[in-house]
């Protein structure tokens, strides 16, 4: 058995560096990567909690964090694709001063 520290000391890392990444880059791919790794760093927070009271609840709230991951790639990527074919650029701050360029005319 892994003891419960050792996977929530796992998991607040990997929601880290997830946030860092997050804050960071500025390309969408990144961004929605370190997205992913947090969502996943939460369930393995749950997945834990779930085996040291020896309960489900922890791996049903996993369950339920699965398909809020598969949506958010889906709608992820088919952002990535919208913005690629508009703008020619995933980079988010360019985006950004190019739709504040296209306001201000």
């Amino acid at each position: 058995m892994i003891p419960i520290e050792h996977a929530l000391i796992v998991a607040s890392v990997l929601f880290c560096l997830g946030a860092l990444g997050v804050i960071v880059r500025r390309n969408l791919i990144f961004v929605l990567m370190s997205i992913e790794i947090m969502l996943n760093a939460a369930g393995l927070a749950f997945v834990a909690g779930s085996g040291l009271h020896q309960q489900p609840d922890g791996q049903i709230f996993f369950l339920f964090i699965l398909p809020v991951a598969a949506a958010e790639v889906a709608i992820g990527l088919s952002l990535a694709v919208l913005l690629w074919l508009n703008y020619g650029t995933l980079d988010l701050s360019k985006i950004a001063a190019m739709r504040e360029d296209s306001f201000r005319q």
